[in-house]
Formats: structure tokens, sequence, C-alpha cells
């Protein structure tokens, strides 16, 4: 197997945004590995995929303990990878990982407790064969377990040295991750990153989440932003043999794409092509556009998605025409 040698080029055209008030700036399109990395994948595949998105700038890439299918699988893949190919390139990645779902076995393997969390954590970095990440996630809110329980653990992690900073993922109420970022503050551990649902047809985090991130100095990190694939081309036709909704092990389902549905992808096809871009383009564009986002994260199955997604950079201004005509659309 031949040495992987990053291209000497790749900090040229990729663009960085900073991370809420951090020191930390992330590439504006990040790489996840939630469905196409795990265990039923080629890992040959994910790597090339890896290596395409490091060439491109493409520096974040972000993982949680229970991502494959099987759980865990994704990141001893990405473990596999980073240590065949990327050790000499460790200091330049920001690397990610969560928990909050459910990962194992009995009462102590979901949610948000101090325990959960710790033993998560060690988990990951066992797979990845780590000794800390850039990130750690508490990746949903614990409706039973005191917030203050969940915070202080994400605190003790970062002065144990097992993660550098953390975030929250899928908090939508405003008032709960203000009161997450005011305990991490009083602990001494900000809160760097906000990870949230966000795309052109969800758009929950508009009912003030966004401001209040950027009130708290919090970055955003939005997930789904192509919808799970809704929002790009593969489905206007005949759903294509290996994309999520054909996946048995998906969470998608074919009856999701509705007549009604398919005839707003169509709509929105034809604003993408008026402006020269993919509807995937559109659609990452829509979300870069508001710099309240630092990065928006993308999972791909090929390596061509990875440099079809970077391209969208080119192209992230709106005129109002044109955003009118998508709120009429989609509303």
């Amino acid at each position: 197997m031949s040495v992987y040698i990053a291209d000497s080029s790749r900090y040229g055209t990729m663009q960085y945004r900073r991370c809420g008030r951090s020191g930390i700036k992330l590439p504006l399109i990040s790489l996840g590995l939630w469905q196409n990395f795990g265990g039923y994948d080629p890992i040959e595949t994910s790597r090339s995929i890896l290596h395409r998105a490091f060439d491109l700038g493409i520096t974040h890439f972000d993982l949680a303990n229970n991502y494959g299918p099987p759980y865990g699988s994704a990141e001893a893949n990405f473990g596999k990878i980073l240590n065949d190919d990327f050790l000499a390139y460790r200091d330049e990645m920001i690397i990610s990982t969560k928990a909050g779902f459910d990962m194992w076995p009995g009462p102590y393997g979901n949610w948000g407790s101090r325990k959960y969390l710790v033993a998560s954590l060690d988990q990951s970095l066992q797979r990845m064969e780590l000794d800390y990440v850039d990130i750690f996630y508490h990746h949903r809110p614990d409706p039973e377990t005191p917030l203050e329980e969940t915070m202080s653990a994400l605190d003790s992690i970062v002065r144990s040295g097992k993660a550098l900073y953390v975030g929250i993922s899928n908090y939508y109420s405003t008032e709960l991750t203000q009161k997450a970022s005011q305990i991490l503050k009083e602990l001494g551990t900000p809160c760097l990153i906000h990870q949230p649902r966000y795309n052109l047809m969800d758009r929950r985090i508009e009912n003030g989440l966004l401001k209040t991130l950027e009130n708290e100095g919090i970055g955003c990190i939005p997930f789904s932003v192509l919808n799970q694939g809704i929002l790009s081309n593969k489905y206007l036709g005949q759903i294509p043999e290996g994309s999520r909704i054909a996946k048995a092990h998906t969470p998608m389902e074919k009856n999701n794409l509705t007549d009604h549905l398919m005839q707003k992808i169509s709509y929105l096809n034809k604003i993408a092509l008026e402006r020269g871009q993919s509807l995937a383009q559109m659609a990452l564009a829509w979300v870069l556009r508001n710099e309240s986002v630092t990065t928006a994260l993308c999972g791909v199955s090929q390596p061509k998605q990875i440099e079809d997604n970077v391209e969208a950079l080119n192209h992230l201004e709106f005129d109002s025409d044109e955003l009118a005509e998508i709120d009429q659309i989609v509303s």
C-alpha cells in the first residue's frame, strides 16, 4: 500500500470561519461519518473519501460513539485509517465524537449521566487509538439527569485531557442552551459549538437559537444540511442503488419521498440550475450564507461528492428574489 502524502496546496482554496469567540477556525465544509463509514461499507472507499477531503482543506472530521452501523464501527474504521495514513497530520485535524444516544445495554449506556459520558469517551478513544479528541459533544438533552451533572462531566473531561473542547447537539430549546452555556462558563470550560439539524426544509433553529448561539459566543455546525440527501439531484428520478433510502440499515424510508415533496425538490432544482449550481450545492450555500453558521456538516459516500460540495463555496450569495422564491416553495 502506498504512503499517503497530503496535497501541499490543501489550504489554498478552502475557506475557514472562527468558531464562536474561540481560537478555533473550522473549514466551511466539515465531513460527517454518520452513515457511510461503518462495518457495512468498504474501508478502502472510506479511506479514499478521507484522503480527498483532507486534500481539499477539510480538517474537521465528526463522529459519535454509535455511528456505523454497527455501533462503534465508524470510530474503529476511522481510527485504523488515521493510524495508517494521517498520524503525521494529527495536529492539523479537528476530530470530534459524541455520546448521548443508545450505545450499550443496561442503565448506563444512554442519555447524559457522568457515568455514561466518561465511559463512552474512554471507549471511543480506545476504538480510534487516540489520547484525546478535539471536541466531545453531549449528543442530546437528557430530560431526567440534572443538566449540572451533564455539563460538569463535560468540564471534567476537558480537565482530564481527554478532550480539548466540548459542545452540545440537538439542544433546540434556547432556554436550555443558555443554561448549559452558563453552567459551562461558570465551571471555566466554555461551550465551543452546537450541532443542530438545519436545512432549507427544517428551520427550527431560526426560532431564536441561532441568535442565542451568536450572543453566547458559541459556534454552529448544522447537520443534515442536505436533508439526508433529499436536497440533492439523486432523488429527482429513480431511487439510486447505494443511496441512503435504498439501504436497509438506514433510518430513511422510501415513503418519505411523497409526490408533493418531489415536486418541491424539482422546483428547488430549477432555481439551483439558474444559479449555475446543483441542488446540493445550492442547499449548502443557503445554509452557509448566514455567517452565524460556522461550518456545514456533510456526509458523503464517494470522493466526487466532496468535490461537488466544496464547489458550493464559489457561490454563497443569494439575491432577495431567490430567497423569496425558495421560501415560497418550502413553506
